[in-house]
């Protein structure tokens, strides 16, 4: 039977009435903790889409893993839906309306129900109107991606998503192949836009050119307008529909939120998911809206054209999910469908240990926050001018990277922070590590000459980003490198000499012990500090009247390993929390059990026999 077209009033995640009465609550994306992911993408050779969906099949997922909420696919980057919309370009093959079924389903469970959904990728759009594609460099159309200067959100984009939120009455959507889709555009309409928007003449064709860092930022903001106008489009007719555009204002795009969007989210890397988890989870934390990570539930070697996907094993998923658990943020993973859309039952399996095992932890770590302890810049600015893309990763974040493993497997709890981040209260954060970047807008030097002036402490690593700082301290200056010197009331040091890169590709016990070093002689003092072993990555987090550390088991060959069959517990550690006062209890969760602890000047020290993946180490 067909559902009722929802107005924009009952359009919100809420009870909602039915044939059989009033639907079960169901969570708002901000509220919820635990997802599965269902990324189809019909193709135009997919002739038996919907067969197979059953309300038994999606009864079964729900019983089985208890999500917060399902995110399905109805438009994959080939363009073709895997529904039968009225408002764009269907797969040639649906067996009635496998959404519906969906939605009836997960609405009777109370569980939310988001949409996969392909924006700025669409092949199958710009077959049959190549007039909205991107211009290419070379004058050629882009067969794959939209043109955020045509009317391609006008005339399929907000429709569908329309459509979506009141003829299907879903929660949301979260909308993939956007930002990162987005590249430069070279058709008449953009050229003549941004020289009305500049002046400038010349259209630069590559990174060497002039006034390249111009073009790009005339497209960055093409991008947010184009955001903005389709969130604002469908909000003003459906308020309650829920918007995440896929890696927007994450590390892909690092700059303040200027889009209302009701979440943050992103897939991280399949392979290496480890140290994906931890770089990304670490920029979202400080973004100030909702937001989760995704893990790709299957990964495959190197050679991907010659091996096929392989499932991974629940261990290895709550490893990756331990990372993103611990920083506060929500966690989905992504399961791959059959042909004719319907899933593989016997994988959720694997899902339902994951939950488990995540739902254990919920109460001692979700929406919870770091205490700030050690700043990594991330460099907007630097990224803008630098970064051969639009939304892209590059070698400069690869830089990061491999300085921010390098300060955790120095057991130091790091947030990822822009300068938008840092704003005007640098000194929330004891120590400051500026790692790599080859430009510091002179007002940002500035404002962290005056943060180390008034006692804050500041490493920098990277011969040119050492060279950015000459003539700006007062104190013992020019200093050997690897030197702590005092300046003010705070302290600096200068690594002249490359660190990331070479950290990620060899993890270095010497290149750790150059940058720990100097971290321990400026912040000597840390919330918590952690002994026994290099593979447990430390966050410290507010819970109620008291405190969480989180303790996170990151051994394994992450880089070099496609599969973990096993993580090996981390053994005798020794933990030493700062606190005023001497604690009421201290308990390892998530099993309860009261840890044996002293206190004296001012420190809690705790033993752990074993950490397994995740554990949290709760002072009350």
């Amino acid at each position: 039977m067909m559902a009722p077209r929802l107005s924009a009033q009952d359009t919100r995640t809420v009870n909602r009435p039915g044939s059989a009465g009033h639907a079960p609550e169901r969570l708002k994306r901000s509220e919820s903790f635990l997802g599965i992911h269902f990324d189809f993408h019909a193709g135009k050779n997919d002739t038996l889409i919907g067969r197979n969906t059953t309300p038994g099949m999606i009864k079964s997922i729900i019983d089985k893993v208890s999500p917060d909420y399902i995110q399905i696919d109805c438009k994959g980057h080939s363009g073709y839906t895997s529904y039968p919309t009225k408002a764009g370009n269907p797969a040639p093959g649906i067996t009635g309306d496998p959404l519906r079924t969906w939605r009836e389903v997960t609405a009777a469970n109370g569980v939310a129900l988001y949409m996969h959904y392909s924006g700025v990728w669409d092949t199958r759009a710009l077959e049959l109107r190549p007039e909205w594609a991107v211009t290419n460099s070379d004058g050629k159309k882009n067969p794959n991606m939209t043109s955020v200067f045509g009317p391609y959100a006008d005339e399929l984009l907000i429709p569908q998503l329309k459509e979506l939120a009141g003829s299907y009455g879903v929660d949301g959507v979260w909308v993939d192949g956007d930002c990162w889709a987005t590249v430069p555009d070279y058709g008449e309409r953009a050229i003549r836009l941004f020289r009305e928007a500049t002046g400038i003449a010349a259209i630069p064709k590559s990174k060497n050119d002039p006034h390249w860092f111009e073009w790009m930022q005339f497209h960055r903001e093409a991008f947010r307008k184009y955001l903005r106008h389709y969130v604002s489009e469908v909000r003003s007719a459906y308020p309650g529909f829920q918007v995440c555009s896929n890696w927007a204002f994450s590390d892909h795009m690092p700059e303040p939120v200027s889009v209302p969007l009701n979440f943050l989210s992103g897939d991280y890397e399949h392979r290496n998911s480890v140290n994906s988890a931890r770089y990304a989870g670490r920029y979202l934390v400080h973004q100030g809206i909702p937001w989760d990570l995704m893990a790709w539930s299957f990964s495959r070697t190197p050679n991907e054209d010659t091996v096929p996907w392989k499932q991974k094993t629940a261990v290895q998923l709550k490893q990756e999910a331990a990372i993103v658990l611990a920083l506060g943020g929500g966690f989905q993973a992504y399961f791959s469908q059959r042909r004719d859309g319907s899933v593989k039952l016997d994988e959720m399996d694997v899902m339902a240990e994951v939950a488990r095992f995540a739902r254990e932890r919920q109460p001692y770590c979700h929406r919870t926050t770091q205490l700030p302890q050690v700043a990594l810049l991330f460099s907007t600015e630097a990224y803008q001018r630098e970064s051969p893309g639009l939304f892209s990763r590059y070698a400069g974040n690869n830089r990061l990277r491999g300085v921010l493993q390098c300060l955790l497997e120095g057991q130091n709890s790091v947030d990822i922070v822009t300068e938008d981040m840092l704003g005007h209260d640098m000194k929330r954060f004891p120590l400051i590590v500026i790692p790599e970047w080859n430009y510091l807008s002179p007002v940002f030097r500035d404002d962290l000459a005056a943060y180390v002036k008034e006692g804050g402490n500041l490493l920098v690593i990277g011969k040119e980003t050492s060279a950015l700082f000459e003539g700006k301290f007062s104190g013992n200056t020019p200093a050997p490198p690897q030197t702590v010197f005092q300046s003010g009331k705070g302290k600096i040091c200068f690594i002249p000499q490359s660190v990331g890169l070479e950290y990620l590709k060899s993890g270095d016990q010497a290149l750790r012990n150059l940058v720990n070093g100097p971290v321990r002689s400026m912040f000597a003092d840390p919330v918590v500090e952690v002994k026994g072993s290099q593979w447990i990555d430390v966050s410290v987090s507010s819970l109620g009247t008291g405190l969480a550390v989180h303790l996170v088991n990151t051994s394994g060959r992450h880089s070099e390993l496609t599969y973990i069959e096993e993580v090996k517990p981390v053994r005798d550690l020794q933990v030493t929390i700062r606190s005023d006062k001497k604690p009421s209890k201290v308990t390892l969760q998530p099993l309860g059990k009261e840890c044996k602890y002293t206190y004296a000047g001012g420190k809690i020290k705790v033993n752990i026999d074993s950490v397994p993946i995740y554990e949290i180490l709760v002072i009350e």
